[in-house]
C-alpha cells in the first residue's frame, strides 16, 4: 500500500522547516500528529435508536473505521443525563487513516463551508491538541444529503506531541490546515 500523501509531505517538507523555524537540533524533537479524534454528540436523541443507528453509520461513512457509541459515565440532573445514556458517537484515527482523513477534510471538506474564512488560532489546549466544531457534517462528500437522518455536528479533535500552542499551530498550518492569523 502507498503512503499516505500527507504523511510525504510531513516527512519532506513539514520536518525541515519546523526544525530550521523552532532550531530543533534533532528531527525527533519535531512535534507530529498523534491521532484524530471525531465526535459526534447526539443529546435528545440518545433514546432514539434510529438516531442513535444513523449518527453511528455517518460518522463510520466519515471516518472509514466503525464508530463507537459513548455513554455517560456519571448522571448529571442540569442536563438530565443519566449513568448509562447514550450521548454520542466517536472514532479514533491514527497512522495512516489519521493522515488520509486530514488530507480529505482540508482539501475536500474545509471548502465545501459556507462563508468559510480560516480556522481559530485560539482552538489549541495548550498542550498540543487543536479542536475544531463543525456545525454540519454534511459537509464531507461521503455523506449522502438524501440519505441523512438529521443534520449534526462534530468535533474534530487532532493531537500532536507539540509543547506549546506555537508548536502546535505551526505544524497544523504546515500541514495544510487553513489557520487564520489574527
Amino acid at each position: 500500500m502507498e503512503e499516505p500523501r500527507l504523511k510525504k509531505i510531513y516527512k519532506e517538507e513539514v520536518v525541515p522547516r519546523l526544525m530550521e523555524k523552532f532550531k530543533y537540533k534533532n528531527k525527533m524533537q519535531v512535534p507530529k500528529i498523534l491521532k484524530i479524534v471525531l465526535n459526534m454528540g447526539i443529546g435528545k436523541d440518545g433514546k432514539d435508536a434510529k438516531a442513535v443507528e444513523a449518527a453511528q453509520k455517518e460518522l463510520t461513512l466519515i471516518a472509514g473505521q466503525k464508530a463507537v457509541i459513548t455513554k455517560a459515565k456519571k448522571s448529571i440532573a442540569g442536563f438530565n443525563i443519566r449513568k448509562g445514556n447514550i450521548v454520542g458517537v466517536m472514532v479514533t484515527l491514527r497512522r495512516d487513516r489519521m493522515y488520509e482523513f486530514l488530507d480529505r477534510f482540508i482539501t475536500v471538506a474545509l471548502p465545501r463551508i459556507r462563508d468559510f474564512d480560516g480556522l481559530p488560532k485560539n482552538s489549541t489546549d495548550g498542550r498540543g491538541s487543536y479542536t475544531i466544531g463543525i456545525k454540519e457534517h454534511i459537509i464531507f462528500p461521503e455523506v449522502d444529503y438524501n440519505m441523512i437522518y438529521k443534520v449534526q455536528g462534530m468535533n474534530i479533535t487532532i493531537v500532536t506531541s507539540a509543547k506549546t500552542p506555537d508548536e502546535t499551530i505551526s505544524l497544523l498550518r504546515e500541514m495544510g490546515l487553513p489557520i487564520k492569523e489574527e
